[in-house]
């Protein structure tokens, strides 16, 4: 074999990417835009050691899970992988990805999983879902700008002005901005030359208000004749913001750090409504689910990050909401918050809700959409949820004196994370771990990272109780999934009755307070005591590894510390004679030995 030789494939699998996977004399091929079941006449276009790359010619004999696409530019775009592929179908594929990730990369059983996990959300029209869309502006081969979307591995532009996942107004928006850009002669970013002026067209929809947002992104600092701009957007119903974003970087990120708003609002409004659902769900349908008369409102932004698919997103985090498991009396931390889109649900259901989030215009926003729904229990820190939440914990255990509300936060008892792709920063983790709060509820968007996490937190004392997918990216490869993990409990409880009093088999009231003296259990001896002892008696400090490895020397009980999932870039230095002395007279002084 070699390549650009024709050869016939029986598709057998669905890779991660979407792409179909079949064998031929042995060899593994990946077949874009083919699906499970498909026979093939495919040409060769790269072979590796063990593995290939084919190109459909043609289907031979088409799969019975094989739909036609309703867009006619699927294959030349990229953006849906698997739109060949019936829908019903489709969210198999993408609770199979979660479950392999799960397995593979998680280490967790597949049985198990499938026990735990409730089937796939999916949509009943899984098409208009997008309430955002970036469409990059460049130059076609006679110089006149193009819109539309990047074909897939490359910057070349194919033109749309209407993609059936985005809602039907972009398609006025983009058709708007282009006779501006023509009329005016003002050119379309180069990325070559870095020259031109417009780079991207951002458009935001409110799917409950139906209010407008968009953004041009320039190579500049002005907007040249916007007025011929502004005269045509905001003619088009529930237009309520128009801006302009700065960025003047040669770089692949879209927004720059300056918006100036130069007609309407500097943001749109938008609600998430919450949804009642049981917290073992057992049905795929919609059906399960119940509209509540609670809901949300939000301010947005350019910058803010809020969920794509608000029809799906309502069903995220009303399940979410569901594996918190909150009563009313509860602390709450909610990392990479956003613009608190789930920490203000949860505000409603919990004591006190504490935010992260990174970027300062959507912490900003959240305490805005906090003051627009009247809730007060709900605070927000702008900063990597890496670094805010293990400097508060350090400050806390290391303060000698703080008070409840401190503890509170010290100890909470959910916490909720919604990290980017790439997962939550392993400094995150271990300090979650060290606050041991009694349910996490993770939401994640790509399930490799989800389970290298989930691998990490079950190390460290947590099991995996509930988890379910939903389909936010209908027709791409992409799926949101959301777990709850609970702190290990005791694998038994034996229940004992004592009766007190006079007689056989009861227990004298005057001798309980005796009896109670001689059994009352010892105060836990923790880490942290044996290093302050240590340190006021003779002055020095001892690492906790150090108390670990004399414990470990004597034989004594060892259990899973949340620091012990830490994976060392070097083996750590073993104690001085001097330190394992010291540890062992506090060893002694709290009755360890």
């Amino acid at each position: 074999m070699q390549k650009n030789d024709i050869i016939t494939l029986t598709i057998e699998d669905m890779g991660i990417n979407g792409e179909g996977i079949g064998r031929y004399n042995g060899m593994t091929f990946f077949v874009k835009d083919a699906v499970v079941g498909d026979v093939l006449s495919a040409r060769i276009l790269k072979i590796k050691k063990t593995y290939g790359y084919a190109g459909i010619i043609s289907v031979l004999t088409p799969s019975a899970d094989r739909e036609k696409p309703q867009c006619a530019l699927y294959r030349k775009c990229g953006g849906c992988q698997i739109q060949p592929l019936r829908y019903e179908k489709q969210l198999d594929l993408k609770q199979k990805k979660i479950f392999d990730s799960l397995v593979r990369i998680g280490g967790f059983d597949r049985e198990e999983i499938a026990g735990i996990f409730a089937p796939m959300v999916g949509m009943d029209v899984p098409y208009r879902y997008r309430n955002k869309a970036q469409f990059p502006v460049g130059t076609d081969k006679n110089g006149d700008p193009v819109v539309g979307f990047y074909a897939a591995h490359s910057h070349n532009i194919i033109p749309v002005s209407d993609c059936l996942l985005g809602v039907a107004d972009n398609r006025g928006i983009v058709e708007a901005v282009l006779a501006y850009m023509k009329e005016c002669h003002v050119p379309a970013y180069n990325e070559t030359t870095r020259s031109g002026l417009i780079r991207h067209i951002l458009i935001r929809y409110g799917f409950s208000t139906k209010e407008i947002m968009v953004c041009l992104i320039i190579n500049g600092t002005k907007l040249p004749f916007s007025d011929s701009l502004v005269s045509r957007l905001a003619l088009i119903e529930g237009m309520k913001s128009i801006s302009v974003n700065q960025n003047r970087e040669n770089t692949n990120v879209i927004l720059g750090d300056r918006t100036d708003v130069i007609w309407g609002q500097a943001y749109i409004t938008d609600r998430i409504r919450l949804w009642k659902c049981g917290s073992r769900i057992v049905s795929d349908s919609s059906d399960e689910f119940s509209l509540t008369d609670q809901a949300v409102s939000y301010h947005i932004s350019p910058q803010s990050f809020y969920q794509v698919n608000p029809v799906q997103t309502e069903k995220l985090y009303s399940i979410a909401l569901d594996f918190a498991g909150l009563t009313g009396s509860e602390t709450v931390w909610d990392l990479y918050c956003g613009i608190g889109t789930i920490s203000l649900f949860l505000a409603g259901h919990a004591r006190e809700v504490y935010g992260v989030e990174i970027v300062p215009q959507a912490v900003a926003d959240a305490r805005e959409n906090a003051r627009r729904n009247g809730i007060s229990n709900a605070s927000f820190f702008c900063g990597k949820a890496e670094d805010i939440l293990p400097a508060f914990y350090d400050r806390v255990v290391q303060s000698s004196v703080h008070g409840e509300h401190e503890d509170a936060m010290l100890h909470p008892d959910v916490i909720v994370v919604d990290p980017p792709r790439k997962g939550c920063d392993a400094k995150c983790l271990d300090t979650i771990l060290k606050m041991q709060p009694q349910r996490i509820v993770y939401v994640s968007c790509d399930p490799a990272t989800l389970a290298r996490d989930l691998k990490v937190l079950c190390g460290g004392g947590y099991r995996l109780v509930k988890g379910r997918g939903v389909d936010q990216f209908c027709h791409t490869v992409h799926v949101e999934t959301v777990v709850m993990l609970s702190h290990k409990k005791p694998d038994s409880i034996i229940n004992v009755k004592v009766e007190f009093g006079e007689g056989e088999g009861k227990v004298p009231l005057d001798n309980i307070a005796k009896r109670a003296a001689a059994y009352k259990p010892k105060e836990r001896v923790t880490y942290k005591m044996i290093k302050e002892y240590i340190e006021a008696k003779y002055g020095f400090k001892v690492h906790t590894a150090y108390i670990a490895e004399v414990k470990r020397d004597l034989g004594l009980p060892m259990y899973d510390a949340p620091n012990a999932v830490e994976e060392l870039k070097q083996p750590r230095k073993h104690p001085t004679a001097e330190k394992v002395e010291a540890i062992k007279d506090a060893l002694k002084h709290f009755e360890v030995i």
